[in-house]
């Protein structure tokens, strides 16, 4: 597994992303287990997970992913770079949720005594609150960095005019420079295309993007005349009807169809071949990849070592040139 730097840092993390979000729900604490055995095995010691994770789940489980994590990071922490985010509901008070200074720092606490560590390689706030001023999150943020909780900041789910905004009030202020962003990026959902991922680029931002599947549905394994099936991610507690609404649609499923044939012609499977496009994105430093279950990772893991010849990725980029274009309308 190749390594490469985490945007203008000096930390060198794996050129994929083992994403956590299905263990302790769609996923127990074994099968999450032999996961993370299979995705090491695999060569990568970059992951990533959140405070609210299980994907799907409800205040009675939020914090169970990170406890995953952490009993089975016992005893080789230090061959890991860890990565969790904070931001999203985890108590009942108003103040357990959002970018305020008191969340933050109360919230790295409570992550670091779930993963069982000092310390987390990357600390991000897991989407946008408006109603904290973006200063004293950046803030709060920084004082993670110099308390040592955390090596680096980093945002997920921010459109491009508000990470360019957090970029350079911390320029101005002298405080700990946003590293990386999560977006949604794939085959199906190119928008970001336009302006988050050149200014990436242009900023020496590290870009970590999360579902380069579609949930799955770039695998090939859905049919649009079936409902979704039970245990999937389109079927999953709270997090169904959200992926629903994000893929299981009529356009997608023929793009989808399409692009098996392309996939039946360069002789890979598609869930490599969606994971290898994203990896063909010069921007793109570290795909989260994920599973359900550890043998749903090989594909993936393939990716890593199969790049796209460049006819191949211009094809790919033509075949779902329309969908970045709707998207960039919605």
């Amino acid at each position: 597994m190749d390594h490469v730097r985490l945007g203008l840092s000096g930390l060198p993390v794996s050129r994929l992303c083992l994403g956590t979000m299905t263990f302790g729900l769609q996923c127990d604490d074994g099968e999450s287990r032999a996961i993370l055995d299979a995705a090491a095995e695999g060569g990568i010691d970059f992951l990533d997970t959140a405070d609210v994770y299980p994907l799907g789940g409800d205040q009675g489980t939020v914090g169970r992913t990170e406890e995953i994590l952490g009993g089975w990071l016992a005893g080789k922490r230090q061959n890991f770079v860890v990565a969790t985010k904070c931001v999203g509901r985890m108590g009942p008070k108003p103040w357990n949720q959002g970018m305020s200074r008191k969340h933050i720092l109360d919230a790295i606490e409570a992550s670091l005594r779930r993963l069982r560590t000092d310390y987390v390689d990357l600390y991000q706030l897991h989407s946008y609150e408006p109603e904290t001023p973006i200063d004293e999150a950046l803030e709060a943020l920084d004082r993670v960095v110099q308390s040592g909780k955390a090596r680096y900041v980093g945002v997920s789910n921010w459109p491009a005019y508000k990470l360019a905004r957090a970029v350079g009030r911390a320029e101005l202020k002298n405080l700990a420079r946003i590293a990386s962003v999560q977006p949604r990026y794939n085959l199906l959902f190119r928008t970001f295309e336009r302006d988050l991922l050149p200014f990436c680029r242009e900023e020496g931002i590290a870009v970590i993007p999360y579902n380069p599947l579609a949930g799955g549905l770039l695998t090939g394994k859905h049919a649009k005349a079936n409902t979704p099936g039970e245990g999937t991610r389109f079927t999953l507690g709270s997090a169904g009807p959200m992926y629903q609404a994000r893929y299981w649609h009529d356009r997608q499923f023929a793009t989808v169809e399409a692009l098996r044939k392309v996939a039946k012609e360069a002789g890979m499977s598609m869930a490599t071949l969606a994971v290898a496009w994203v990896l063909a994105n010069p921007a793109i430093t570290s795909p989260i990849i994920g599973a359900s279950r550890p043998e749903q990772l090989a594909d993936s893991l393939a990716a890593a070592s199969k790049p796209l010849s460049a006819e191949l990725k211009s094809r790919l980029d033509e075949l779902t040139l329309e969908w970045r274009a709707v998207d960039a309308e919605r």
